[in-house]
């Protein structure tokens, strides 16, 4: 990415970072008390410059002051979100009372009682919603689909593939994660495990400090791991991580396939941010396909789910994409569903398939709404024209 862009969206970000968390202070000043007004700024901006902090510590130093900076801060993206849109409706309210008059009379009584009922209310609305978030972010589901392929696959009749995507492995996502990562995976006696971009999160130190790639090594099945880059390796460094993702046994397909038992292809494509940060294009589906017999079943990894008629147009029998999160927190899942044509889900489209991961990890606040961290588990059925007679 050139600096100008660099600064450009990182200048907006802080932008909009900023003004959110400058309308929440404005908004608590009304309701604190005079003699701890000091003690909320101080703790607000400690707050709001934890994450930051934590981020720009552990590029130094990976220890426990970075961790817990990380954390505080991640909660706190998730906390300022929630009191953001309540403190928004609030105010909303607050405005249609002006023009229609629409409060009843008691609220006038004690303006500033009223106020902290507000306050009290939109805080515990707040900390109950962060607390599921987090509790449901743990709870990972394996989700079960069988599919028809109608073609031959050598001498394969079914194959059972596990599939998980965004699991954004660092300092939130650690070494606990992926034990119960691996553990529900390999409890699935797969033939092959796919994972579909977005596996290392932006720093990579994190997950050297912390082994986490000893668990990546306990993966197991028939055919072996493979998985695909993704935006997250990009923003991070992708060499560094391909590299360490290699060392531990991950098979990574960078705008290539490869043809498995002489049965089936696993095709893996670059992720779309490669010319964003790398200034290079990824290849062309067609490109990747010119050598591949279309008469066996072909499996497409591609993080991003956009443009999803080029595995139509291109024979693809089943993409496996990631990158949405479903938004992850409402009502994100809101937003991501009209920026992609499947933002979460399976769908057959023509005579291809296609799953869209919410994921199984997550980026930024360690909390999850509206969905539940998954892992898929597709068992294939290939059905040729004779077994079709």
């Amino acid at each position: 990415m050139k600096t100008s862009q660099m600064l450009i969206f990182f200048g907006t970000v802080f932008l909009i970072y900023g003004l959110i968390n400058y309308y929440i202070v404005r908004r608590g000043l009304s309701v604190i008390p005079a003699e701890y007004k000091t003690l909320y700024l101080f703790i607000i901006i400690f707050l709001v410059l934890s994450y930051f902090a934590g981020r720009l510590f552990e590029n130094i130093w990976v220890s426990p002051i970075s961790l817990v900076l990380v954390y505080i801060g991640s909660f706190w993206l998730a906390i300022m979100i929630f009191l953001f849109l309540q403190l928004l409706i609030v105010d909303a309210l607050r405005l249609l009372n002006y023009l229609f008059k629409i409060f009843p009379s008691f609220i006038y009584k004690d303006i500033e009682k009223t106020k902290r009922v507000v306050a009290f209310v939109i805080l515990i609305i707040t900390i109950i919603t962060v607390a599921g978030g987090f509790l449901n972010k743990n709870m990972i589901i394996i989700k079960k689909y069988k599919i028809n392929i109608k073609k031959n696959a050598g001498n394969l009749k079914t194959l059972n593939i596990a599939m998980a995507s965004d699991l954004h492995l660092g300092t939130i996502n650690s070494y606990g994660f992926m034990f119960d990562v691996s553990e529900k995976i390999n409890s699935l006696n797969s033939d092959i495990i796919l994972l579909a971009g977005d596996i290392i999160d932006e720093d990579l130190a994190p997950v050297i400090k912390y082994d986490v790639g000893e668990h990546l090594l306990r993966l197991k099945s028939k055919y072996g791991v493979y998985a695909i880059t993704g935006n997250h390796e990009y923003i991070g460094g992708v060499e560094p991580a391909v590299d360490y993702l290699i060392k531990h046994n991950i098979h990574i397909l960078r705008d290539s396939s490869i043809k498995i038992d002489n049965s089936f292809y696993v095709v893996g494509r670059e992720d779309l941010a490669k010319k964003q940060f790398a200034g290079k294009q990824r290849k062309e589906l067609s490109e990747i396909l010119k050598d591949v017999e279309k008469s066996l079943p072909i499996i497409l990894m591609d993080h991003q789910p956009f443009k999803l008629e080029e595995a139509q147009q291109n024979e693809i029998d089943l993409q496996l994409s990631g990158h949405t999160h479903n938004g992850q927190i409402w009502p994100f899942n809101y937003i991501v569903e009209k920026v992609y044509q499947i933002a979460w889900g399976y769908r057959v489209i023509g005579k291809t398939h296609y799953y869209v991961s919410c994921g199984v990890g997550g980026w930024g606040p360690p909390i999850r709404t509206g969905s539940r961290p998954e892992i898929i588990n597709i068992k294939l059925n290939f059905v040729g024209e004779e077994s079709r007679k």
